[in-house]
């Protein structure tokens, strides 16, 4: 009796799990061989497809069999063997080396030229049936790709539905990712700090728990923003589905991963530490501890009389939030104000923002067409397609954020009252707290000398400057008043100069680019 080897293979691990198709073929292959007196002397089963070469099994079978540790090969069907001409081509020098060749499912061997011609020919049809079903899945996704959808599993943070069906946020998960992003963007965290947090709090993906590589591709993935990336980068579509992840807080994380800060940890935990910087050579002050007083001093050659007091920096940063301190009285005239400014207000913005979105979707228009005739290449073509996309993608975040200038006020109101209880936070807040707040609600923060400089960020810097404001004309269908009190915010009668207007439409047009920035002061 022949001394033979015995292959079986299925494609994918789901197939292996079933076992029918293993165990069909494992049993047509010992009745062949027990009709044909063959002896197997050993099995061989591997889980991979044959539409390419590289299968490590057959591989090895091929090279035992070339070292004659057997004198025959058995296998299945034709298109268990090979769905490629490579490996095809391996069979064939088996049977031109004397090895003989079994396919059981057909009674055929390779031992004579009519027969090679069969198998030749099935062999080509298995190869041409790969090819016409790689077309056929290549169509499909490509399909699924233009109408938006993401022919793959669901990132973590959202839930499959089936084949062409959108993703949907998951109600667990969804929620824990964008807080990795809003943790990361505050610049306090490591990534491998991050992920301590995120397992403590429970995000996992779909496979277990996170690990660090899957944490840095989490925060890269422009999924979250609506953008669908295919081919590693080449190519980019815009989703249907919704957006877990505002643009602006995706730029941000971005800018933090590439600018690989890392976060040194100092010997003595300072209230201001590493948050004034010397005016001069822009260097971060450093705390230091001299006869029971912290001091904050520049290092730099040019700065040596740059050195401030703790309570120096204590009394600038209380003035910096006293100047946006509002009575009861002023937050019911602004309230009043921002009423008004509301329904005088019109929809100029929003069709500007609209003539926006219309103008990048005609450079998207320009951008295929010179694709098309052949004046950018693949990669140029990819990149600037992914910019358009992103800034499609803030330009409609913006638009679908809020469209009712009532509702703008009313984030506004609430936004400048949280503001205005700055200095009783600030007062009541530990250290930590007291950092955060000084870095949310300001800009820049320089030392010049013996000279503190606090400057508060927009929008409040405009809310500081409410009493500077020069009497200018008011809105019509009301008369100004003789004596000059428009300038006051506690006055009763409601009229709003134009630098003030001018004043408003800023911030209303600061808070429709930035509908999340309530977030930001939760805190204060």
């Amino acid at each position: 009796m022949k001394r033979c080897f015995a292959y079986i293979r299925v494609s994918t691990e789901r197939q292996k799990e079933i076992r029918a198709s293993l165990i069909e073929q494992r049993s047509v292959i010992a009745r062949y061989a027990e009709q044909n007196e063959l002896q197997i002397v050993e099995w061989f089963e591997e889980v991979e497809t044959a539409a390419k070469r590289g299968r490590k099994k057959f591989a090895q079978v091929v090279k035992r069999l070339r070292a004659g540790d057997a004198e025959g090969l058995i296998i299945h069907k034709i298109d268990r063997s090979s769905r490629n001409y490579h490996d095809w081509g391996d069979i064939g020098d088996l049977a031109d080396a004397g090895i003989a060749v079994h396919f059981a499912h057909e009674k055929l061997e390779l031992s004579s030229r009519g027969r090679r011609l069969m198998a030749d020919i099935q062999a080509v049809v298995a190869t041409d049936y790969i090819r016409n079903l790689r077309e056929e899945v290549r169509k499909g996704i490509n399909g699924a790709l233009k109408q938006g959808l993401f022919p793959s599993g669901a990132p973590t943070g959202y839930l499959n539905h089936g084949r062409a069906k959108v993703k949907t946020i998951c109600p667990v998960m969804g929620p824990l990712v964008r807080l990795a992003f809003e943790l990361y963007a505050t610049g306090r965290y490591t990534l491998a700090a991050l992920l301590a947090e995120l397992h403590a709090r429970g995000l996992r993906t779909s496979h277990g728990p996170l690990s660090l590589n899957s944490l840095s591709k989490l925060l890269r993935n422009r999924f979250y923003i609506g953008l669908i990336v295919w081919k590693n980068g080449s190519q980019v579509f815009p989703g249907v589905h919704e957006r877990l992840i505002p643009v602006h807080l995706f730029a941000k994380v971005q800018r933090l991963l590439h600018a690989r800060i890392r976060q040194k940890v100092g010997c003595n935990d300072f209230r201001y530490r590493r948050l004034f910087t010397c005016r001069t050579c822009k260097r971060t002050l450093t705390g230091e501890l001299q006869k029971g007083h912290v001091y904050y001093r520049c290092h730099g050659q040019a700065c040596r009389g740059t050195s401030v007091r703790e309570e120096e920096i204590e009394q600038a940063v209380r003035d910096a939030y006293e100047r946006i301190v509002l009575t009861q009285a002023q937050l019911a005239a602004l309230r009043e104000y921002l009423r008004v400014f509301a329904q005088e207000t019109s929809a100029a913005s929003d069709d500007q923002e609209e003539l926006q979105l219309a103008a990048l979707k005609q450079r998207h228009d320009r951008l295929v067409d010179a694709y098309v005739d052949g004046n950018i290449d693949q990669a140029a073509y990819a990149a600037r397609k992914e910019r358009l996309l992103v800034e499609q993608a803030a330009l409609e975040e913006r638009l679908a954020a809020t469209t009712d200038q009532g509702v703008i006020a009313q984030r506004a109101l609430l936004m400048f009252e949280l503001a205005a209880s700055a200095l009783l936070s600030h007062e009541r807040s530990s250290d930590a707290e007291k950092r955060q707040l000084l870095q949310t609600l300001t800009s820049n923060r320089l030392v010049h000398g013996k000279q503190v400089v606090v400057e508060l960020c927009f929008p409040f810097h405009e809310l500081s400057q409410r009493e500077d404001i020069s009497s200018g004309a008011p809105i019509r269908g009301i008369v100004r008043t003789r004596r000059p009190r428009d300038r006051r915010l506690d006055k009763t009668r409601v009229v709003i100069p134009r630098p003030l207007r001018h004043r408003f439409k800023k911030i209303f047009d600061w808070l429709k680019q930035h509908p999340d920035a309530l977030s930001r002061y939760q805190s204060i």
